[in-house]
């Protein structure tokens, strides 16, 4: 969100479209928890489980962007999937070697 304030005054649509995508991560920040179980990773909106992904099912994981984490990005059997990340990328990539672990250097 601290880019569309500058990016407004280059360009109004471009600093109101920046800024609308960051009040949508904010607001998927302040609401969404992703938990690592022994089996798979759920992601819950505040207490209730909306989606659980099976590790079993899972072929590649990877980090984005190391020193500026934002995008943690998975694929499974049937279907892709990229995660805007707003935390600490080693406490993710602990988890995920924990709990998934798979070479990364495979594909």
């Amino acid at each position: 969100m601290g880019l569309a304030v500058p990016l407004a005054f280059v360009q109004l649509w471009l600093g109101g479209l920046v800024g609308a995508f960051g009040l949508f991560l904010l607001a998927q920040s302040l609401t969404l928890t992703l938990r690592f179980t022994d089996s798979a990773l759920d992601i819950y909106r505040r207490t209730t489980l909306i989606r659980r992904f099976p590790y079993a099912e899972w072929q590649h994981w990877e980090i984005f962007w190391q020193p500026l984490p934002v995008l943690f990005y998975f694929r499974e059997v049937n279907s892709i999937h990229f995660l805007p990340i707003l935390f600490d990328p080693s406490e993710l990539r602990a988890c995920l070697e924990t709990h998934c672990a798979m070479d990364q250097d495979s594909e």
